[in-house]
């Protein structure tokens, strides 16, 4: 039976999103707040209100903060001609990177924003003198957190986990999600009800070449 949409591995821990995964094209479209560098002329229009400090000729002022998409956010930043600065979001600031530091497991991340890991990585495209220690705790976030997904996952079979998963990330749910799918496996293996065991094409297309070198 075909499926509606083929999920599409997330590209947002690496250098780039993957612009055919929808968990990067959701995650790319939140927002983060910059603060103009230079005057940005006849975008005014676009990004103010007349209150909300455009010029006559709808230039946003240098100095303005603004709440950008990320994907518009790093299309503007350019190192060397500081078009805008990023204000990191809180938490990735020091003091949520200390909370995370001490238990990350009591730290709901799906409410704090549901591509924490994904959205934190991209921050590191913006060359912040914290991208290191913003690193090293995504990292430490998720070996602290990734035990606790698994062992909830291997033992939730055939239960409600609603409130399991609610606390957690994208990514992470897709871990918990895979570990399911492992234990759910392994469960019917166990009880003989697992699909049969059948060769592969690469087995059944090399069986067929060499017998027709054989007929040959």
């Amino acid at each position: 039976m075909s499926e509606a949409y083929f999920q599409v591995e997330s590209g947002a821990l690496g250098p780039e999103e993957n612009f055919l995964s929808l968990d990067d094209i959701l995650m790319s479209h939140e927002k983060l707040s910059v603060r103009t560098e230079i005057p940005m002329p006849r975008l005014g229009a676009f990004f103010l209100d007349r209150s909300g400090g455009a010029e006559t000729d709808n230039t946003i002022p240098e100095g303005t903060k603004l709440e950008l998409p990320l994907w518009l956010a790093k299309g503007l930043f350019d190192n060397k001609r500081r078009i805008l600065s990023v204000e990191l979001p809180k938490i990735y600031q020091e003091g949520w990177r200390t909370v995370f530091s001490a238990d990350a497991n009591v730290v709901d991340l799906h409410k704090m924003g549901p591509h924490f890991y994904g959205f934190g990585s991209q921050l590191l495209h913006f060359d912040s003198p914290e991208n290191a220690d913003i690193s090293h705790s995504l990292l430490q976030t998720f070996v602290g957190r990734f035990r606790r997904i698994m062992d909830s996952s291997q033992n939730a079979y055939n239960e409600d986990t609603s409130a399991l998963v609610a606390r957690l990330d994208e990514m992470e749910r897709g871990l918990f999600q895979t570990g399911q799918k492992g234990l759910n496996d392994f469960q019917c293996w166990e009880k003989g009800q697992a699909s049969q065991l059948t060769a592969s094409n690469l087995v059944q297309n090399y069986a067929k070449r060499k017998f027709t070198d054989m007929e040959d």
